[in-house]
């Protein structure tokens, strides 16, 4: 039986050590006016595809919540009767997120109109900005810029003779894309924070080379009215040509010095049988490797992206997640940010040679609706509505349906 929970209790519970999962039920573009710090994004639109990936464990104390009347929350609810135990309250002071006055909502900081980071301590990364960086380039000196984003994100914007090479594939390929240790790389991503990391990381790895991150990315690179191209296809190649010898080595060291410890096959099937607590395994390659065959039971979360926005992957607060690389290389060092982030992260020795096979998560249960075809109804008598999101409802819709759609 569901209970409802205070906004103080929240706050103790998010803070003491034990695994939680504070869901927003509310649609994204809700989430991301203002939304609880710590809170994750679970729209209702999407529950139960997601919610068994985000928290495996229906052992684990949930809370929900939307926007002031408990509405959806309640529907929320409804649905995962049977599923979990589950806490409800309802943030009017998610309204309040984002000015510049006190919130009253007993959260104190944690009600904010997006994730905050500032209580992380990293060093000061060296930087460029976008008027340096197209004096560096117009010189004809040699210069290799690399975009940490995913290559769909590439595709759309970047800066002209950029390579696209995700952060969590950095360490791993950089030595394929820069010619020598004296050539001075610069990372890229659309606005500051991942330019930030994929940086950091490359010194953090201990090359030689000069390394800088844009100063605000291809936002600021196009406030200085400079041009972006659209539709590059520049990209790392598929397989690593270089001895990985001095690579692992590197993650290695790396990793040890966040905390990072590997574990074995055995010691990850022990947890999983554990009831109390909740565990992720994840496998931080690159989509088209994850396509050709992974461990059963993991998914796919791109080391890039896992740092970045681990909330769109891990929905448990203190939940244990190992991560899956087949290079010693990759995991790692994605393993590194996640430790130096709070997360409990491991590496899985050996990787997906290494055996592991856990349940695969199913879906939580749900009455699938009739299908249907086009030539079935008169398309001029009816609403279709378009689930998809936002994105790829504005890339197009079937022609012969074109006018009839609204968007869901």
């Amino acid at each position: 039986m569901s209970q409802t929970i205070t906004p103080r209790q929240l706050q103790q519970w998010l803070f003491d050590g034990q695994e939680i999962a504070l869901f927003d039920v509310r649609e994204h573009g809700q989430y991301g006016e203002a939304h609880l710090f710590h809170g994750v994004n679970l729209p209702y639109s999407r529950l139960e595809l997601d919610v068994r990936r985000l928290a495996p464990n229906p052992q684990v104390r949930l809370v929900i919540y939307d926007q002031d009347g408990g509405e959806v929350a309640a529907r929320v609810l409804a649905r995962l009767q049977g599923w979990a135990t589950a806490m409800c309250m309802s943030c009017k002071a998610v309204r309040m997120a984002g000015k510049r006055r006190a919130c009253n909502c007993s959260l104190g900081c944690m009600c904010h109109p997006r994730p905050l980071v500032s209580w992380w301590k990293r060093p000061v990364t060296p930087h460029v900005t976008a008027r340096q960086l197209a004096d560096w380039q117009a010189s004809g000196e040699p210069l290799v810029v690399l975009d940490g984003r995913p290559f769909d994100e590439y595709r759309k914007m970047t800066i002209p003779g950029s390579i696209c090479c995700p952060n969590g594939e950095l360490g791993y390929r950089v030595h394929d894309l820069v010619p020598d240790e004296t050539t001075p790389i610069v990372v890229n991503c659309a606005g500051r924070t991942r330019s930030i990391i994929g940086a950091q990381t490359l010194i953090n790895l201990g090359l030689k080379n000069p390394i800088y991150a844009l100063e605000n990315g291809t936002q600021g690179w196009y406030l200085e009215d400079f041009k972006l191209e659209h539709g590059s296809t520049r990209r790392y190649t598929e397989q690593v040509s270089t001895d990985l010898a001095q690579q692992r080595q590197a993650a290695r060291q790396l990793a040890e010095r966040a905390g990072v410890v590997n574990v074995s096959a055995d010691q990850v099937r022990q947890w999983a049988d554990d009831a109390q607590r909740s565990l992720f395994l994840c496998d931080v390659r690159t989509a088209e490797e994850f396509a050709l065959g992974s461990l059963p039971g993991a998914q796919h979360t791109p080391g890039g992206q896992l740092i970045q926005s681990t909330d769109l992957y891990i929905g448990v607060r203190q939940a244990r997640i190992v991560l899956v690389d087949s290079d010693g290389v990759r995991a790692p060092i994605v393993a590194s940010w996640l430790r130096q982030l709070g997360h409990e992260a491991y590496v899985l020795s050996g990787g997906i040679a290494s055996g592991l096979a856990l349940p695969v998560v199913q879906p939580v249960a749900y009455e699938p609706l009739a299908l249907i075809s086009p030539k079935a109804f008169d398309v001029n008598a009816v609403n279709l509505i378009d689930l998809r999101p936002s994105m790829a409802f504005r890339k197009g819709i079937f022609p012969a349906l074109a006018g009839r759609f609204v968007r869901g």
